[in-house]
């Protein structure tokens, strides 16, 4: 039986709906032997709970030939005093990784460090990390968040980018508004990260997984590429692989493959022996449980390997399927 038709998009959406339930979450935390169990299914797609383990974890796969970005896990930050802390995380991460050269990327949401709460809170948060960055050769992403969001993503993007060439943009397919998006970033000189988007989002907004969803990316991709910018093609949909090495991107230079951490490992060995750049995302930090929800939503038989990860009792070091 196949769940997809009747069972995985409404359990997704109740698994996302869990992440977001602050009760469910401290209950978690407060529960030793169930967050035990559950830190070791997260355990397969995060790198640890602090910036050390997120470090080691992308020096082990750069030594097996790939690129990495990293991020400090972490949303929807109410509290001014939480974001500024994430900030000063993002900014001791920056560093790290500009001088030891484990990272030339280093990934996260605005709305970690203010954007809830203030436009401009977040804004010169990001402003004072890409001057840093700039300077240590370090290049940052912003990742897409919900729909409610992207006007205000787009616009602090807009700004900063015109004073630091070293921030990339991501963009979700599954948003009717992204072809226009794109078609904004025009002259912009930042990569585009291009996602399917794993967002609960209204019907009139998106385009739910489908074959249309698919020919909307691949249309996204050479659209990018046409514009000159440099391009990461974040996904796992082995489908769309298939068909985009199959056409002549152009300027195969400006092209990268990017995977997360612990996600069809397999595949990303497969495109990185053939010869094409592959850059895995490794995330760390505290939010994990968020996290692990969210990996187990955007493709529900991801469940059945958290079950056995939980009853293992050993932790699971995804970096040693990377070959």
């Amino acid at each position: 039986m196949h769940l997809e038709s009747d069972l995985e998009k409404p359990f997704a959406a109740a698994l996302k709906t869990i992440a977001r339930r602050a009760d469910l979450k401290s209950f978690v935390e407060n529960t030793p032997h169930l967050k035990h169990m559950l830190q070791l299914a997260a355990a397969r797609y995060v790198a640890g709970e602090t910036r050390q383990d997120g470090l080691e974890a992308a020096q082990k796969l750069i030594a097996r030939g790939y690129a990495t970005s990293l991020e400090y896990i972490g949303e929807n930050t109410s509290l001014v005093s939480e974001c500024e802390a994430a900030a000063v995380e993002l900014l001791a991460l920056i560093h790290e990784a500009g001088r030891s050269s484990i990272s030339s990327r280093v990934s996260f949401d605005l709305s970690h460090i203010g954007l809830l709460l203030d436009t401009e809170l977040a804004y010169s948060h990001l402003m004072n990390l890409a001057a840093h960055a700039q300077k240590l050769g370090v290049q940052l992403f912003i990742s897409m968040e919900e729909s409610a969001k992207t006007d205000r993503i787009l616009s602090i993007y807009h700004r900063a980018v015109a004073k630091y060439s070293n921030i990339g943009i991501t963009l979700q397919a599954q948003l009717n508004r992204t072809p226009k998006d794109l078609a904004a970033l025009c002259d912009s000189p930042g990569r585009i990260r291009i996602v399917k988007g794993a967002y609960q989002e209204p019907d009139d907004c998106m385009i739910p997984r489908s074959s249309e969803l698919n020919l909307r990316y691949l249309e996204l991709v050479e659209s990018a590429i046409r514009q000159g910018h440099h391009v990461s093609i974040a996904t796992h949909d082995e489908s769309i692989i298939e068909e985009l090495l199959g056409r002549p991107l152009q300027n195969n230079a400006s092209v990268e493959f990017e995977m997360l951490y612990g996600i069809r490992p397999d595949l990303s060995s497969k495109l990185r022996a053939e010869g094409f750049p592959v850059r895995i995302y490794v995330t760390y930090g505290h939010e994990w449980y968020l996290y692990l929800c969210h990996r187990i939503a955007e493709y529900p038989p991801n469940l059945f390997q958290a079950v056995i990860d939980t009853v293992s009792n050993e932790k699971v070091e995804s970096v040693q399927a990377y070959t």
